[in-house]
């Protein structure tokens, strides 16, 4: 049974360093894009 909790805080730890280094080490930033269409205004 221990063993079963040990590998359980070994996987966690690993889990929560991996999404750290992800966080910081990912690339997260959104693209831009410019979006331009024409408008017709029905102005009377």
């Amino acid at each position: 049974m221990f063993r079963m909790l040990k590998l359980l805080v070994i996987l966690l730890v690993l889990g929560f360093v991996g999404l750290v280094g992800f966080a910081y080490l990912g690339d997260l930033s959104p693209e831009y894009i410019n979006v331009r269409e024409p408008v017709e205004l029905d102005v009377n």
